[in-house]
């Protein structure tokens, strides 16, 4: 009986707490009801009810926190198709770029090797053309392009080991094709153990696709497999 009793207190208790409560409720209802401007006016109370007071003066209901939500997923959405679209790009870098060595390294003479470089720039990356140039009028290999001594300096700038961007100097090496070029990927060959210079480089018709703020890591690494390729027959 007195576990009984206990029991009884104890919902009498919740019941005399949930009618306070609701008395209470019904309190701050008629207050807020009575003078609305009191909430209307405490931009901090509106912020911690999830509630906002548009142009007109009128409480809009719209959760804030919803908002936030919903522009916090269209952020992360965002970034993360960003993240996918750069990923899918170097992929598809990558595997072009493996592909051209493979192309690369195949080639029978350093004409085929011109040629291959002429050919994967225009069938692979879509450029305008690829060349192969070597100082030295005399002795060039058959399908390279020549040029005087002290020519790649000039075309690249002094020791520097590539160049990107828009390079007035450099559209002579693509020869009837330089009225196409827009931009240029430019990267310096040391062939033969360094014993000659040369140049590897690639023509694009946009002046975008190649600018001065990009990064030579791929044409650089092209230009390395260029080189071993090549010493693989003697120099003219």
């Amino acid at each position: 009986m007195a576990a009984v009793q206990a029991g009884r207190n104890d919902m009498d208790a919740e019941r005399l707490l949930e009618a306070d409560a609701n008395s209470e409720m019904e309190e701050i209802k008629a207050r807020l009801r009575a003078d609305p401007e009191a909430i209307r006016s405490d931009s901090g109370l509106l912020a911690d009810l999830g509630l906002r007071l548009d142009a007109a003066n009128i409480v809009d209901f719209g959760p804030v926190a919803l908002s936030r939500v919903a522009a916090a997923h269209k952020r992360e959405s965002g970034e993360r198709r960003r993240l996918e679209a750069i990923s899918q790009a170097n992929f598809d870098a990558q595997a072009r770029t493996h592909a051209s060595v493979l192309t690369l390294i195949a080639a029978r003479d350093h004409a085929d090797l011109a040629h291959r470089v002429d050919d994967m720039a225009r069938g692979r990356f879509g450029l305008v053309a690829g060349v192969v140039a070597m100082e030295g009028l005399a002795d060039v290999p058959p399908g390279w392009r020549a040029l005087v001594e002290g020519q790649v300096d000039l075309v690249l700038g002094a020791g520097a080991a590539w160049r990107m961007g828009h390079a007035p100097t450099a559209l002579g090496l693509f020869d009837e094709r330089s009225s196409e070029i827009g931009s240029v990927a430019l990267v310096r060959l040391a062939l033969w153990g360094g014993g000659r210079s040369g140049i590897l480089a690639f023509g694009a018709a946009d002046p975008e696709t190649f600018t001065d703020d990009m990064g030579p890591d791929l044409i650089a690494f092209l230009a390395r497999v260029t080189e071993r390729t090549a010493e693989r027959w003697p120099s003219c």
